[in-house]
């Protein structure tokens, strides 16, 4: 509940269902100017989905030219780490899931090497796709099992970057020793949302559109009417689409 309110109504929220609401009222400050270039149904998926990705790549784990990275979850958010990495100039980007579309998928949007989890070990599929131990390792499943699985494919002074959203009180347990964090010099951290400045990292991906550096297109599988949500998220889902825009 907000002070402001419409006709006597309270507004709703703006995170969950309130991102359905017909009026959003936010702060002068929180607005961006989007380019009359950009249709609104491709600048709709900057945030948050996009800038978390791609922030994750470039402003959390701040990945260098040349490294090895392994994207655990392929989903939109994953592809938007994929997309970081490629265009952080990673050598090797490794792209981790169960769903082979979501494989090919990465694939398109620059991953180098697919591993389907469900064959074998992913954490060795992963290593030896990129020729050894992984200098950055994103978590994007937000399950402690994937977490740990991170943590194994990363070598000595490697950094694991937890984007996935864990359910509530989720714990997960990490070896110290033997390969674990403590031997391996491991930097374990999280990305919220990109930490990013709005005002500076939204222009910036706006731009990287606009002369064909970030794939913004691609990341629409359909377009719907609001009918359509439900089925939508059962789409999302069984992750037979990336994206699916609501057109109103």
């Amino acid at each position: 509940r907000v002070r402001r309110a419409r006709d006597s109504q309270h507004l709703a929220r703006v995170l969950s269902t309130g991102t359905f609401a017909t009026r959003t009222v936010v702060h002068a400050a929180q607005a961006i100017p989007v380019p009359s270039a950009i249709a609104l149904d491709k600048a709709c998926l900057i945030a948050c989905g996009v800038v978390t990705g791609v922030g994750a790549a470039l402003n959390t784990a701040k990945i260098r030219e040349g490294s090895r990275v392994a994207v655990i979850g392929c989903g939109a958010v994953g592809l938007s780490v994929v997309q970081g990495a490629r265009i952080a100039g990673a050598d090797r980007i490794v792209a981790v899931d169960v769903a082979p579309q979501k494989l090919e998928w990465a694939r398109q949007f620059g991953a180098t090497d697919a591993v389907d989890a469900r064959s074998g070990d992913p954490v060795a599929a992963a290593r030896a796709a990129a020729g050894g131990p992984l200098d950055y390792a994103f978590e994007v499943v937000g399950l402690p099992a994937t977490v740990a699985q991170a943590v194994g494919m990363v070598g000595y002074g490697g950094t694991v970057v937890i984007v996935g959203v864990p359910p509530t009180d989720s714990t997960v347990t990490l070896p110290l020793a033997r390969g674990g964090l403590f031997n391996k010099k491991v930097t374990l951290t999280s990305c919220s949302g990109g930490d990013m400045v709005p005002s500076e990292f939204f222009p910036r991906l706006m731009r990287w559109y606009l002369d064909g550096t970030l794939r913004l297109d691609e990341m629409v599988t359909r377009e719907i009417g609001l009918d359509d949500v439900e089925d939508a998220f059962a789409a999302m889902t069984s992750g037979t689409v990336i994206r699916s825009v609501i057109r109103l």
